[in-house]
């Protein structure tokens, strides 16, 4: 069985480590080389450095054309995506005679688009799992292949669920690639019913307001953690939360107050004791030590201007 490979951040690397157990991998597909950082130096994304050091042949197209025909060009049977970060058009589905398959992490129909993962700790989802699903021209609207069940844990952010979901992702692509093109797995339409679209994350959306629940902020600073951030602004600084907990403490929503040493955001009906954030430009610190660096004085978020 010939195989490409599309996929671009670290948590399609374990479904290319299992696909390379069951198919000939004849190219791997990712994105171009990103710029990060003040160096300006390219930064080639996680599965190009798997799979150079893998020796793959890898390719990183620059436009939907050049993807087209590096996929007609290639001697492939079938296509496995995980998070590529590009739609494929009609062309390039039919370049592989079995289709492109996909491994998304929702329960699909739950969860169809960009952040099925922090949405589903978003909404307070009990589960979420991942789906091998045969690739058509909608959003993550194909048939269904196999899927796999994991509860989201009470203390799980976007970064660690997502790290489970790339490990349950590499376990179905073994089970299952080599059983669906030898004709043993069939594929079933998703329900019609249960549609979520878990639209692509901004940073503007981690701002913290005062009007939200204290459960939907804790939430939120877990979702949103590593990315895009859960943050508020203080006297005009951006400071990032990356771990909080709910307080029995009553305080103003809006106002960070000191109790005990520990800074507790009011919020709507609750508060967050602050534990663990970041002021911008200066290092990960606990709420404590950001008390101290106040003289142990709270103050209030800025409301937002827009």
């Amino acid at each position: 069985m010939r195989a490409a490979f599309l996929g671009t951040p670290a948590a399609a690397v374990p479904s290319l480590a299992a696909l390379i157990d069951v198919a000939d991998v004849e190219v791997v597909v990712t994105r171009p080389d990103s710029i990060k950082g003040r160096s300006g130096k390219p930064t080639p994304p996680p599965i190009k450095v798997a799979a150079t050091e893998w020796g793959l042949p890898v390719v990183q197209p620059g436009s939907r054309d050049e993807l087209e025909r590096i996929l007609e060009d290639a001697p492939i049977d079938v296509g496995i995506v995980v998070a590529y970060g590009r739609i494929l058009t009609p062309t390039a589905l039919a370049s592989a005679p079995a289709g492109f398959v996909n491994v998304h992490f929702s329960l699909l129909p739950r969860w169809r688009g960009a952040a099925p993962v922090e949405r589903a700790i978003l909404e307070g989802d009990d589960s979420t799992g991942v789906t091998l699903m045969q690739l058509d021209e909608g959003l993550d609207t194909g048939p269904v292949i196999a899927a796999v069940e994991t509860p989201i844990a009470p203390d799980e952010t976007g970064g660690s669920l997502t790290g489970r979901l790339a490990y349950l992702g590499g376990i179905l692509i073994d089970d299952a690639i080599s059983e669906l093109l030898a004709g043993r797995l069939d594929s079933a339409p998703q329900l019609r019913t249960g549609v979520t679209i878990a639209k692509r994350l901004d940073r503007s959306e981690g701002r913290i307001d005062p009007s939200w629940s204290a459960a939907y902020a804790e939430r939120a600073i877990r979702a949103f953690n590593p990315r895009p951030g859960a943050w508020f602004s203080i006297e005009g600084n951006g400071c990032r939360v990356h771990r909080a907990s709910h307080s029995d403490e009553a305080v103003t929503p809006g106002a960070i107050a000191p109790f005990n040493g520990t800074a507790v955001l009011g919020l709507d009906g609750g508060s967050l004791a602050l534990e663990l954030i970041q002021p911008a430009g200066k290092a990960m610190m606990t709420g404590t030590a950001w008390l101290n660096g106040r003289r142990g004085v709270g103050g209030r978020i800025d409301p937002r201007t827009e």
